[in-house]
């Protein structure tokens, strides 16, 4: 009766459920019938041909069912005086099934493909009246009436149908589709092929075929593989996201709760699929006791028949559970795709707009490499929070029918006991999750620092010292994953722990209030418990990833609504409200402006810039910016721009387009080309002028491939002067209304005039109008500014000059001597990352297992796990042949024993766990000190070729893979393998043919193994590879965002950020289909042996077999199909996995520089003695296969330069010498960063120094000063000196020039200056021709 009632509430819930659904399904329909115009009758022939008799079949078995349905309702009422609310509602729901596909038939257009709804309602149908019959047949529920019966071959037919059908469209599909003309080398990879696939296609991964085939035959490239679906593109995804973040108002909704609002409609899909694979699961614990019970039953009348039913039953439940699984994870992992790329693209968008961000590159870069990922990784696991307690539900109700309702209750008060026991763990976990991301932000923007300063510390011998600081920092990282890891495996062991625990406390309960036990109870509730096992053995990994996972949204949340400081527009340029409309006008209007901007900056009074009155700057009109290092110059453009966070007044009015030349030049990865014209369109004449313009034509025709060279990251491979004109050449391309130049002339000799100027002090504009105006006050500070260019141009007086007369031809034209560069043949060498092909070398796998303790603690962990093994088999084994001998066994004994032997189980699974951890903790270690020493030991032209990001992609993500989870994948490997021998021997003692199945379908396995690792293997090297653009490019856009703003150019940056995501993004998504496509085919065959199995097993004379062993090896078989898929999927994810091993293996094989100390040739401490430099035939180029760089140099060189001066700078902050210094040096000016980085060499009092341009941002008071503490105080220093300013370099004792890598002249001033025709001669006289120029205006 309790089973009839339940019945008659699944047929009211499923008529309700479809009710809802078919509605929502025929306005859809409709719409699109009133939208599009399309009319179901145009469909080609041969497509009807293909499906129209499968159609008719299933149209009249509708009829059929729905008749038999109505006919036994009315007879029910007619006859019995019955009325049956299930009848009823089952009558109804196939009724309106009827008719919605006859509308969808004849109306809607849908002839190959039915709507979802009613091949759910098909497949549920036929699921529940097979299940209904066979349970009736088995004698097992006499639930199943003549509607069943009669039902069910109509509803065998409709599923045929529609296998039939979907195969018959599939191959149409394809043929269709095929091109007229098929071009030999053409690529599919343009299509989105999931999409355009039937659903047999998708619930089989049939779609992936072709880039099997491909993979098969060639090394898979991303140009093979199709297109990610529409709604996983990063496109897609980020305005969902955005949409539905602003759909509260005023407010934003959280981005937890707009997460999940955004792929609401997915996620319930798939929840269906995990709800169904659970159902599934439990039907195997279910049936095991009737199968033990028809084992043992004796009695002849009962024959094979019903054996097989039972047998059929397990098969199907167990294909149910495989298909809805593979739909489960699969729908999983693309839920978590597109949320990455939503994400991404909003950190990206972020990192546009902000301005002047309190977070730094290095953290910025972690959200996006290891924050997204976490989040995308959570929606794995995310169905665990509703699937455990339903689990439990079910174990419990199949304990109670099992061993009675105190059964039940103490499984529940053991469960509920384990689950509370893990809560001060994960809390613990949480937290410690949080200082480990916290230490790895620090690693990373560390890192990140000393990537971009490697030239500057090797040329320093600073390495050791970063390194240790690196260590150091990693050794905090350490101590918090060390912490991490040992609470992991108190969860692991309390969980594997778990189901001994729950049965050690069931069946004592049973033993105390007398319930019967026999062998199948026991083993139905041994099988309930290994599948409790896998919620609640998940549920610490789930704990773990839902916190892990609240830390990273945090972490984003925080940063995404992060307040943009200085109330920013958007990327684009801002044009006047005003009644002018003249573009090229800008109006700075009065206000306060400060880089710590904050709430209470207005009571601090600490101002980074103060314009007390309004400035106008008209159309046409050249303004100079004058002042001394750090009184405000560029922080007065960054406030035209709206870069600096305006604290008071109003905002600053540019009218027109703008165009920006920074201080520190920042270039673009990619071609001389493409930096120049910065998206915009090619215009040949206006191009080469610019080139002309900005003196790069020379340099074009020197490099190999002219401006189609390549240049490295942030321009590595060219010079500060081709770098400073390339910036140039990019901003008088744009033909800008507007051009803010922050000191564009510090590298290179240029001709440039003001017409007003603007002098600044302090943050201040204390003077400003004409030229002559503000000369003639001459106590002006503009005043002050020249009497000491004045004085610096006195140095090169006429008596140096040695009566030199001015060539005319200076004044027409700029000077054909072009500024010394590196050779020109080595720009774009930036070498592509390296990527191994074919297999993981099996030396991989032994350096990673030897790298702990040599592999020492390796066999005890295998000895641990095999242990457990077997004293696991032999409690459950014991356990249910006791159950069976009770007048030979006590149940006293019967139950000390088991708890003896599951306590022994348990401590070697607390054995294992913790040595695990101690071997992942040490070999992480290992591999972490490697790589960073090997790092750090390469030689300059390994950082000149090789990416930042490539370095922090190991770094970051296959540290961190490494860190936490190889170690615990390769031992769940070996655990499974262990496991899937253990269940091969139970089952091959009950009958030993299963032993030769056994190797066939392994075999089987084997070659589609073998088959699928080909593709996947490259498709995992292809992920870390694919990533890596999009982690350079966005640490390449943080850098330049001001640029980039100013341009006008982020809408550009930003697609080209969602192309390199959708580049990720397909092929992780082809990536997860690829193991889901083979774990489809594997559970398949592995399913097939357990059916095999049980019809040997029931077709066996019953004398002949043990039943608690055979129900046994049932048991464990109903494990079999997820074993065998864990294995294959641990075997190939663990290759993959071992990818990043290799990778980080990679870069600990780097080609090292010489020791840093050689022993026999150890300079005497004081060494150099004298600080002089002598050459004898030097040749240098940049790698082994690239030409001459410096051609046989001979000479002395020396030179003195001295002490620069800090006061004044260190006295603007109150810390004094304790004042931070944020990344970059970014809260100093250029020519304060430069002051600080000669006060740092000349406090090491060196007897040699080498200043590379060390003063080109200095003004020219600073500079004289610099000059002048030279001639005084370091005369017995050497210094090497590169400088474009004639005055710092004219009173040097020696000048050497430099041409194509070849001495040109090297002597002393005077006496380079006597000859008209040397290049020196040139410089000098064009400079002093310049400077008269501009005094006579």
């Amino acid at each position: 009766m309790e089973i009839l009632l339940a019945l008659d509430y699944v047929h009211i819930s499923a008529f309700a459920i479809l009710l809802v659904w078919v509605i929502g399904q025929f306005i859809k329909l409709k719409n699109r019938h009133h939208e599009t115009g399309y009319d179901g009758n145009m469909v080609s022939a041969e497509r009807k041909g293909v499906t129209l008799l499968p159609s008719h079949i299933i149209a009249v078995c509708n009829a059929s069912v729905t008749s038999i349905y109505i006919g036994f309702a009315v007879l029910g009422v007619w006859k019995h005086r019955t009325i049956s609310l299930g009848l009823i509602f089952a009558s109804l729901s196939w009724l309106l099934v009827t008719l919605f596909s006859l509308y969808c038939k004849h109306k809607g257009g849908v002839v190959s493909n039915w709507p979802a709804v009613l091949i759910s309602w098909w497949v549920f149908s036929s699921l529940l009246e097979s299940l209904l019959t066979s349970l009736h047949l088995l004698h097992l529920i006499n639930s199943a009436t003549v509607v069943n019966f009669t039902s069910l071959p109509f509803c065998a037919i409709i599923c045929l149908c529609l296998v039939a059908k979907a195969m018959g469209t599939s191959k149409a599909n394809q043929e269709l589709k095929q091109p007229l003309l098929i071009r030999e080398d053409s690529s599919d990879s343009s299509r989105d092929r999931f999409s355009s696939s039937g659903w047999w296609s998708q619930l089989t991964f049939q779609w992936l075929n072709l880039v099997f085939e491909k993979g098969y035959k060639v090394r898979l490239e991303l140009k093979h593989l199709p297109s990610v679906p529409q709604s996983e593109t990063a496109e897609q995804s980020y305005a969902l996201l955005q949409e539905t973040l602003h759909k509260q108002k005023p407010e934003p909704m959280s981005l937890q709760k707009a997460i999940i609002c955004a792929v609401w409609t997915p996620l319930v899909i798939n929840a269906v699929f995990a709800g169904l694979n659970t159902l599934a699961s439990y039907m195997g614990p279910f049936l095991i006791t009737y199968l033990v019970e028809l084992l043992s039953d004796k009695n002849p009348d009962r024959g094979h028949g019903h054996g097989y039913i039972l047998a059929s039953l397990f098969f199907i439940s167990k294909t149910i559970e495989s298909l809805s699984q593979r739909q489960w994870y699969f729908g999983a992992r693309r839920i978590g795709f597109q949320v990455r790329a939503a994400l991404m693209g909003s950190i990206y968008k972020k990192s546009l707009m902000i301005k002047n961000s309190t977070t730094g590159t290095g953290k910025i870069v972690n959200f996006l490499d290891v924050d997204t990922e976490k989040i995308g990784e959570f929606f794995w696991y995310i169905h665990g929070i509703w699937l455990l307690p339903l689990q439990v539900s079910l174990a419990l109700l199949i304990l109670y029918h099992s061993l009675g309702m105190a059964a039940s209750l103490s499984a529940l008060f053991a469960t509920v006991l384990v689950i509370v026991s893990n809560t001060p763990l994960a809390k613990s976990q949480k937290n410690l999750n949080v200082k480990i991301m916290e230490a790895k932000d620090s690693r990373i923007k560390a890192t990140a620092e000393v990537l971009k300063s490697m030239r500057i510390l090797k040329l320093h011998a600073w390495e050791t010292a970063y390194l240790d600081k690196l260590l150091k920092l990693r050794d905090v990282e350490r101590g918090w994953l060390r912490r991490y890891l040992y609470t992991c495996s108190a969860i692991a062991f309390l969980f594997w722990a778990s189901p001994t625990l729950v049965s050690v406390v069931t069946f004592g309960i049973c033993i105390l209030v007398d319930v019967p036990l026999s062998a199948g109870t026991i083993l139905s509730a041994l099988a309930t418990f290994r599948i409790l096992q896998d919620p609640i053995h998940n549920l610490p990994e789930l704990v773990s990833m839902a916190t892990q996972t609240k830390v990273s949204l945090d972490r984003i949340e925080e940063f995404i609504k992060e307040d943009n400081h200085g109330k920013p527009s958007s990327y684009g340029n801002r044009s006047s409200t005003k009644k002018h409309s003249v573009a090229g006008i800008v109006e700075i209007e009065a206000g306060q402006y400060s880089w710590e901007a904050d709430e209470n900056i207005l009571k601090k009074k600490k101002f980074t810039l103060k314009i007390d009155r309004k400035v106008g700057i008209m159309k046409g009109q050249k303004v100079a910016v004058c002042g001394s290092v750090g009184s405000g110059k560029s922080s007065l453009l960054c406030a035209i721009m709206g870069e600096i966070p305006r604290v008071s007044g109003a905002e600053t009015t540019v009218v027109g387009s703008r165009a920006y030349v920074p201080q520190s030049a920042w270039l673009q990865t990619g071609t001389i080309q493409d930096n120049v014209l910065f998206g915009k369109a090619m215009n040949k004449a206006l191009y080469d002028e610019v080139l002309q313009g900005c003196a790069l034509n020379k340099d074009v025709e020197l490099w190999a491939n002219g401006d189609m060279t390549v240049v490295g990251e942030r321009g590595m491979n060219l010079s500060g002067g081709q770098k400073q004109r390339i910036q140039l050449a990019r901003a008088l391309y744009n033909d800008a209304d507007v051009y803010l130049l922050d000191d564009p002339f510090s590298a290179v000799d240029a001709h440039t005039g003001a017409h007003l100027f603007k002098v600044m002090k302090e943050g201040r504009i204390v003077q400003s109008g004409i030229y002559d105006d503000l000369i003639a006050d001459k106590d002006g500070e503009l005043s002050k500014q020249m009497d000491a260019h004045n004085k610096s141009l006195s140095q090169v007086t006429p008596a140096k000059v040695h009566g030199l007369t001015r060539n005319k031809k200076h004044k027409k034209k700029q000077m054909e001597l072009t500024e010394i560069e590196p050779d020109h043949n080595v720009l774009g060498r930036e070498s592509e990352e390296e990527r191994e092909s074919g297999r993981v070398k099996w030396g991989i796998y032994s350096k990673f297992v030897t790298s702990a303790y040599r592999g020492a603690l390796v066999p005890v962990v295998l000895v641990c796990q095999v242990l457990f093994q077997v004293l696991q088999i032999c409690s459950n084994y014991w356990i249910a042949w006791a159950s069976e001998s009770q007048e030979h066994v006590s149940r006293e004994k019967m139950i000390g024993i088991f708890v003896l032997l599951s306590a022994g189980s348990s401590a070697f699974i607390l054995g294992r766990a913790f040595v695990l951890s101690a071997i992942a903790i040490e070999t992480a270690q290992q591999l972490f000190l490697g790589m960073i020493k090997n790092i750090f030991r390469a030689p300059i032209n390994f950082f000149d070729s090789t990416p930042s990001s490539r370095i922090l992609n190991r770094v970051s993500t296959d540290q961190s893979t490494v860190d936490i989870d190889i170690p615990y994948r390769l031992a769940g490997l070996i655990f499974a393998l262990i496991q899937l021998l253990s269940i091969i021997f139970i089952m091959s003692q009950i009958a030993w043919p299963i032993f030769f199945l056994f190797i066939i379908i392994i075999s089987i396995s084997t070659c589609y193994q073998s088959y699928y690792i080909s593709s996947a293997r490259e498709l995992a090297r292809l992920v870390g590879i694919k990533k890596s653009p999009v982690l350079h490019h966005f640490s390449e856009t943080v850098l330049g965002a001001a640029t980039i703003r100013c341009f006008n150019q982020g809408e550009i940056f930003f697609r080209k950020s969602l192309a390199l995501i959708d580049d990720y993004s397909c092929i992780t998504f082809h990536n997860a289909a690829a193991i889901e496509w083979l774990c489809v085919r594997i559970n398949f065959l592995f399913n097939l042996v357990f059916f095999l199995m049980l019809v040997i097993l029931v077709s066996l004379p019953r004398d002949t077999i043990d039943p608690s062993l055979a129900g046994l090896a049932a048991t464990y078989g109903l494990n079999l199909n997820v074993l065998q898929a864990w294995v294959i999927w641990n075997l190939c994810d663990v290759e993959n996995k071992m990818i990043s091993v290799e990778r980080i293996l990679q870069f600990s094989n780097i080609p090292s520089e010489s020791p840093l100390v050689i022993e026999d040739y150890r300079p005497m401490e004081r060494w150099p003695w004298y600080g002089t430099i002598q050459i004898d035939g030097l040749q240098i180029k940049y790698n082994h296969d690239m030409p001459m760089v410096l051609k046989v140099l001979n000479f002395e060189y020396l030179q003195v330069v001295c002490k620069c001066r800090l006061e004044e700078i260190i006295r603007e902050d109150n810390r004094l010498l304790g004042a931070p210094v944020i990344e970059d040096g970014g809260n100093w000016s250029g020519g304060q960063r430069q002051l600080v980085c000669l006060a740092r060499v000349l406090l090491m009092k060196r007897k040699i120094l080498v200043l590379d341009e060390a003063t080109a941002s200095v003004d020219t008071a600073t500079d004289n000063i610099i000059q002048r503490t030279i001639r005084q105080e370091t005369k017995s220093c050497t210094v090497i000196t590169i400088a474009h300013r004639i005055p710092t370099v004219i009173d040097s004792d020696l000048v050497l020039v430099l041409g194509e890598g070849r001495i040109l002249e090297y002597d002393s001033p005077n006496n380079l200056l006597s000859d008209e025709s040397s290049a020196f001669s040139k410089l000098v006289m064009e400079f002093v021709g310049r400077t008269e120029d501009i005094n006579q205006r």
